[in-house]
């Protein structure tokens, strides 16, 4: 006859009472308290042949864990028969030392994992041990995709089953809602630590918990249109729609955030790079030490010096520079300050002709005049160049400005270059060009923009 399998895990556990025996549960409570007056506890002590079975499982080192789910795994996964005798379960298991697969068999028929029909002589898998390997296999599928998305993955397919079969629980609703605060602290930590890696990092994640949300929501609707479900459920899935919305609305946040990381972009002088484009290039290698090969000749020699030298030393400077006493001297000579003059920067200075240059049309013959003779349009390496490298790049990367509305409706150089009739048009192509400096540049050209008006209007 097979065993009950309750009466197995608890009439064959002889570890876990010889440990209630030892540690009762009432000694990890204060005086006066009884346990089974905490919902809790009575919950779980309802749930003791399950929570045996995992015991059973997952008690001792890591390698024995791995071979009783090796075992119960393969045996649960062979469906052409629905028991296994001993010899069926040797020639499965030829890989395994005799010795571990008894010891293996013995602990999971003790705790009911294992059922043995005796007048059959054969071993069967209990309703139990599938029901646990259900929702193991269910976790590790789950485990296989990223981190982040297996997270909400599995809470929201916990929900899912169970709405479908009627037996959604709050517990199981409260874990979704924990997640999903969670999720909108970290945002909200990211949006105010001001850091663009950071926020473009949350940004990504944020995008992969909306799609989660969107498959979340069909679920809620049909929990709280649930007539079955009671009081608690409905709260529960109210504040999930909730928290939902509050995580929705974190877009405008990251694109505020982003805009004004934007504005404040710090450029490296007159490279056009910015210090998230050295980041970003630093980032991309794995060993930043190896940028350092070649560049000294010889490797640092550290000196040292103990306490014996460093008494002598400071010994030798005492008796050799004695502080001598001066008397009074007197206020020292007045002196003219030095004249110094305030120069403009060199980038304000070449952005002061860059704009000057645009702006005079008539006395520069390579630019467009406002007249019917003089030509509409110029390629833009003929109002770049001549120029170094640095300065063709820093006027390269005023161009967009030129007609820009908001930059306009400002004060400063800046603002005096966007409002200029000029439009500035560029093609995703390059062209090879003749210059000392400048080996290519981008497609494009500047036109007069005859809707703006005239320089004097």
């Amino acid at each position: 006859m097979i065993e009950p399998q309750e009466g197995a895990a608890l009439a064959a556990d002889p570890y876990s009472i010889a440990q209630d025996e030892a540690d009762p549960l009432q000694a990890h409570f204060h005086e006066g308290i009884a346990p089974d007056e905490i919902e809790q506890v009575f919950h779980l002590k309802r749930a003791a042949p399950t929570l045996h079975a995992f015991t059973a499982l997952f008690h001792g080192t890591q390698d024995g864990v791995l071979v009783r789910l090796l075992v119960l795994r393969e045996l649960a996964a062979d469906t052409a028969a629905s028991s296994f005798s001993r010899a069926d379960i040797n020639q499965k298991f030829a890989y395994l030392i005799p010795e571990s697969l008894e010891t293996v068999l013995n602990r999971l028929r003790t705790h009911g994992l294992l059922a043995w029909d005796a007048p059959a002589a054969v071993y069967r898998i209990t309703p139990m041990a599938r029901n646990v390997l259900a929702a193991l296999d269910t976790l590790l599928s789950v485990g296989q995709i990223e981190a982040d998305e297996a997270e909400m993955g599995f809470l929201l397919s916990q929900v899912a089953g169970a709405q479908a079969v009627g037996g959604v629980t709050v517990q199981q609703l409260k874990h979704l809602l924990g997640r999903l605060v969670e999720l909108t602290e970290e945002f909200r930590d990211a949006i105010a630590s001001g850091s663009e890696f950071r926020l473009r990092t949350s940004q990504a994640k944020w995008h992969m918990a909306c799609d989660w949300v969107e498959k979340g929501s069909e679920i809620l609707r049909k929990i709280t249109s649930d007539e079955r479900a009671d009081a608690a459920t409905h709260k529960a899935a109210q504040a999930i729609g909730r928290a939902q919305s509050a995580l929705l609305n974190m877009q405008g946040m990251f694109s505020r955030a982003l805009n004004q990381i934007e504005r404040q972009r710090v450029h490296l002088g007159q490279s056009g790079l910015s210090t998230t484009d050295v980041k970003r290039w630093l980032l991309a290698h794995e060993d930043l030490a190896s940028l350092a090969e070649g560049a000294m000749d010889r490797p640092v020699m550290p000196l040292f010096g103990t306490p014996a030298e460093m008494i002598d030393v400071a010994e030798a400077e005492l008796l050799a520079q004695r502080p001598v006493a001066a008397g009074p001297t007197g206020l020292p000579s007045g002196e003219d300050a030095p004249l110094t003059i305030n120069d403009n920067p060199a980038m304000a200075a070449e952005l002061d002709d860059w704009i000057k240059r645009l702006a005079d049309f008539a006395n520069l013959g390579n630019f467009p005049e406002f007249s019917e003779s003089g030509p509409k349009a110029v390629a833009i390496q003929e109002s770049l160049l001549p120029a170094s490298f640095a300065v063709a790049s820093y006027r390269a990367s005023l161009l967009p400005l030129l007609g820009d509305p908001a930059e306009a409706n400002l004060q400063g150089p800046t603002a005096e270059l966007a409002r200029l009739p000029v439009k500035f048009e560029a093609r995703d192509e390059m062209i090879k060009l003749d210059d000392p400096e400048i080996a290519a540049i981008s497609i494009a050209t500047l036109s007069l923009d005859l809707e703006s008006g005239t320089p004097d209007e």
